[in-house]
């Protein structure tokens, strides 16, 4: 049917531009990476100094493996930077590194959006081990058991809404990174905007994300209406 081509050329649109946002990011970091601090500070000094002037002492900063793999895990209290964000004294590390303690921030502070991601990882942890198995089972079966597609559907329609609810904790992250960047001259005139681009880039691949799966979630309730 016309409105199921439509979907699929969104979907193929959506792959694309995840590519390129991914390429883009990429070519950012790699960028800024290559751009000095003012104050000649690191990653993880920034996010030390950051975590610090906002009070929080109970958050350690960690250096792992791996190339933008950055993230704060509120299970463990810590602030985990990939090495070339942890020993480095660009833009693109600082404001990667200061993105995180915005999470940390977030958390500490009772951030609303980010306590509804919290609180649903449990369910979304749980439904994404299974949900491809139960759509696939149910497309397969849809004429004998009509009901296992849309419990498939239940589950995905969970990812979804975390995938959104993302997008908000993400960009206010950016927003509270860029900030103190500004407001404690760790970026210059100059820099600002390089750390400000660097996040928004990192930000589309969430949006993207966001609108792949609302994509794949509209093709799915597609499929279980046909067949009623």
């Amino acid at each position: 049917m016309p409105t199921t081509g439509l979907i699929w050329i969104i979907m193929g649109a959506v792959m694309i531009l995840s590519y390129v946002i991914q390429y883009m990011l990429q070519k950012r970091f790699d960028k800024y990476s290559r751009i000095a601090t003012a104050n000649g500070m690191t990653g993880a000094d920034v996010a030390r100094k950051m975590l610090s002037d906002n009070g929080i002492t109970d958050v350690q900063v960690t250096c792992i493996p791996g190339k933008l793999t950055d993230h704060y895990n509120p299970a463990t209290k810590t602030v985990n930077l990939s090495e070339a964000v942890y020993r480095t004294n660009s833009i693109a590390a600082a404001a990667v590194a200061a993105h995180e303690c915005g999470h940390v921030i977030q958390h500490a502070t009772g951030y609303l959006p980010l306590k509804m991601r919290t609180a649903l990882v449990p369910a979304v942890s749980f439904s994404s081990n299974i949900v491809s198995w139960v759509l696939l089972a149910g497309v397969i079966f849809i004429n004998i058991f009509p009901a296992l597609l849309w419990i498939g559907i239940a589950l995905f329609a969970l990812t979804t809404l975390f995938s959104f609810i993302t997008l908000p904790v993400e960009v206010n992250a950016s927003s509270r990174a860029v900030a103190y960047l500004d407001n404690t001259g760790i970026a210059s005139y100059e820099t600002r905007p390089m750390a400000q681009d660097a996040l928004k880039w990192a930000a589309y691949t969430y949006v993207i994300a966001a609108l792949g799966s609302l994509a794949t979630l509209v093709y799915y309730i597609m499929i279980g209406t046909s067949r009623r």
